[in-house]
């Protein structure tokens, strides 16, 4: 891409940032979102979206034991605090993705299924709607940025055409992150949908 037209007018450039960092965040968090999504294989990071009442603060599980995936087919959850190891097993049971850990008074070892091809469709059409609403969470910053363009030129501090490239710009940004989103979720589908 070329040069930043807005990274070089000042009254712009606190705009140019924020939206950079805001698209960079929405992409980090669906990128994050995807490591949660199982595939065939154990992940630690499918337990991330899982959460447990710890003292009455919802905790993720990596925050109260050490995850580990010692086989393929199998996570083992280890607490650092024993106390709270029927709690976990409880939220990881109750949670939508169809795992069922078994508990030996120390340890949570959480085998992975194989997946089945309904499974791995339906999984993909949640993908589709994660995907969906991080471009709605990029598109809303587009908005905002616009927004604060268009305000900007109201008050006379930018000329109209520094306006228009401003917004042609932001457009680019956009786009750009959408389909870096896009890419991100082709490729875990064809990671779900492998065998």
């Amino acid at each position: 891409m070329a040069a930043s037209i807005m990274a070089g007018i000042p009254a712009l450039k606190e705009i140019n940032n924020d939206l950079k960092r805001r698209m960079e965040q929405a992409v980090a968090g669906f990128q994050a979102n995807l490591a949660a999504i199982r595939t065939g294989r154990a992940n630690a990071h499918m337990l991330d979206q899982v959460k447990v009442d710890y003292y009455g603060t919802p905790t993720a599980i990596s925050q109260m034991a050490q995850i580990s995936t010692p086989e393929p087919q199998l996570i083992v959850v280890a607490p650092w605090d024993p106390t709270i190891l029927k709690e976990i097993e409880k939220a990881i049971r109750t949670s939508d993705l169809g795992l069922n850990p078994s508990s030996d008074g120390k340890v949570l070892r959480v085998p992975v299924p194989p997946m089945t091809e309904e499974r791995r469709r339906d999984l993909c059409k949640g993908l589709g709607k994660v995907l969906e609403e991080h471009r709605t969470t990029v598109r809303n910053i587009r908005r905002d940025g616009n927004d604060a363009l268009k305000k900007l030129a109201k008050e006379k501090k930018v000329s109209e055409d520094d306006e228009k490239r401003a917004l042609e710009e932001i457009q680019k940004m956009t786009d750009a992150e959408i389909r870096h989103l896009e890419e991100l979720s082709a490729k875990k589908e064809a990671e779900i949908m492998q065998i």
